[in-house]
């Protein structure tokens, strides 16, 4: 038995014709829910990357402990696991933050690994001159205005390196995934993960895939949004969702050229299939950008995922049950014969697949010092903490954040000796402060009837649903051995 999990990031559920769009140039979208099960109620769990992955290592939502970060020496490592059972593990990706402080220990969990570079401001070529960008280009905003400086220096530094579309890092990393799989192909027992950063920001491409979405454009350069509020033009927001449209369908041509090798070779008989997202991205939506300071609206939380299990072999159908990113685990586990660990949360997906079984009643999402958000699928409750968000404290032994340690200064008022159920007994350092560089904005309280109002225009107050919602989300939290601070930080009375 054979798993591929091809993993995009920031695709945009509401993007894909599979959702209904029809403005979008993606037949490989079409054809892959032809052949899997559509997961029509799929959300996120820890915000942003990293802590997405660690998510889909571990089995369990993390963002109630800790911010962004390396794998901790007591998380169970799906894909280690796996290695330690004699299941062959490979990753292949362009995702350049497994090369930073805040995710380096990830790929050692595989058997092999391979890394593409020059995404983003991946630290990739190094040059002294300063390159060559445009006149006019829109900064990222977030990241300290021009002084981002290096980080967008470094991309178009990196940019000048890619000159056709064979040196685009998301083909080299498909191109090294098919190849894993030609070189294996009678080979039995092995994972392969091809994931890649795309489509990311900044949304770079071929011309030929910009050509798909015509528009009267004369604005500055403008394929990298901000993490703030809108301020463009609306000329100017169009254009970078068509910009971001482009770099979806590249995506989905990449795509095909997987599902067309499993055609060539059979290997829909004896290969589980995943493709899924670690979140979505906001363009323009509710007035905002990006994905890490507004409230996690379904445009960020609600995710594609799609599923072929080859033991069922059921296709073009859709399921409904309600499933999270952390499911993802137990369910490859599983399917290889292996038994979860205790300390996962996830649910095994298989009875999902074959019947629509549900495996969560509701599941809770955020980001560490955000909004506790909670979904039955049917109501929205966005937990916030009001005027003053604090205490809030970082449990870890790796004190680390995206590119950078900890510093001294921080980790001056560090405390040492808590445990959680899922430490393994292990004592953690307690790290007053979030370290989250990208904090939502509005500590408001939320409640969204999301049958009545999809697009979540329109907070409603109703306090039975809300303390529905809220039991639910004390569960939860409880299940997941909180920190008992989290609760006061929002206000929370058990």
């Amino acid at each position: 038995m054979k798993v591929i999990m091809i993993m995009f990031d920031s695709l945009n559920r509401r993007m894909l014709p599979n959702f209904g769009c029809e403005e979008i140039h993606a037949p490989n979208f079409q054809r892959l829910g032809e052949r899997t099960v559509t997961f029509d109620n799929s959300y996120i769990g820890s915000m942003p990357c990293m802590p997405a992955r660690r998510e889909l290592h571990t089995g369990r939502v993390n963002f109630l402990h800790r911010t962004w970060g390396p794998l901790e020496p007591y998380d169970d490592s799906m894909p280690e696991i796996l290695k330690q059972n004699g299941i062959y593990t490979h990753l292949v990706s362009d995702h350049h933050h497994y090369w930073e402080d805040g995710g380096a220990n990830f790929h050692p969990r595989y058997n092999t690994f391979e890394f593409i570079r020059g995404q983003e401001g991946d630290h990739w070529k190094g040059e002294l001159r300063e390159p060559g960008m445009p006149e006019t280009v829109e900064l990222p905003s977030n990241m300290g205005g021009r002084k981002i400086g290096e980080y967008v220096r470094q991309d178009w530094i990196n940019r000048s390196y890619i000159t056709c579309e064979n040196d685009f890092p998301m083909v080299q990393t498909f191109e090294r995934g098919m190849e894993f799989i030609q070189t294996n192909l009678k080979e039995d027992n092995w994972f392969l993960q091809i994931e890649t950063f795309d489509p990311h920001e900044p949304f770079n491409t071929p011309q030929k895939y910009k050509d798909l979405y015509p528009h009267d454009y004369k604005g500055k350069h403008f394929d990298w949004p901000p993490y703030a509020p809108v301020t463009q033009t609306p000329e100017e927001v169009e254009h970078a969702r068509c910009e971001y449209k482009a770099l979806l369908t590249m995506c989905d041509e990449y795509l095909g050229r997987v599902l067309d090798l499993m055609d060539e070779k059979d290997m829909w008989k004896d290969t589980l299939l995943i493709v899924n997202t670690d979140h979505g991205f906001l363009l323009g939506e509710h007035d905002w950008w990006a994905k890490c300071k507004a409230p996690f609206y379904n445009e960020v939380a609600h995710t594609p995922l799609f599923i072929w299990d080859p033991r069922v072999r059921i296709r073009n159908e859709r399921r409904k049950s309600l499933v999270q990113t952390m499911d993802l685990a137990p369910t490859i586990l599983r399917f290889f014969g292996l038994t979860p660990t205790e300390d996962m949360e996830g649910r095994d997906l298989a009875d999902t697949i074959a019947s629509d079984k549900p495996v969560h009643d509701a599941i809770i999402y955020g980001i560490h010092g955000g909004h506790v958000n909670c979904t039955d699928g049917r109501y929205t409750y966005m937990r916030g903490w009001g005027e003053t968000n604090e205490p809030v404290n970082n449990y870890t032994l790796m004190p680390s954040h995206v590119r950078r340690m900890f510093s001294p200064e921080e980790l001056k008022g560090a405390q040492f000796g808590r445990t959680f159920r899922f430490t393994k007994g292990v004592k953690l350092l307690q790290i007053p402060g979030t370290g989250v560089q990208s904090q939502p904005e509005d500590g408001s309280t939320f409640l969204f009837d999301l049958q009545n109002d999809p697009g979540q225009l329109y907070p409603i107050q109703d306090a039975e649903t809300e303390e529905y919602m809220l039991t639910q989300m004390i569960r939860l939290m409880e299940e997941n051995d909180t920190p008992p601070e989290q609760f006061e930080r929002l206000k929370i009375t058990r």
